[in-house]
């Protein structure tokens, strides 16, 4: 089953993305080089509740 997530920034913590994954193929925390419009710079971007 796929679930909601959401992605924030680690520079500004912005919360700027929401997209979906899979818990039974990836259980972990995702992390994703994303746009930060915040920033105005790529960064990582990381899962957060």
């Amino acid at each position: 089953m796929r679930t909601r997530i959401t992605l924030s920034c680690t520079e500004c913590k912005q919360r700027n993305y929401n997209t979906t994954k899979d818990k039974k193929s990836h259980p972990e925390r995702v992390e994703m080089k994303k746009y930060c419009r915040f920033c105005r710079k790529h960064t990582v971007h990381k899962e957060t509740k």
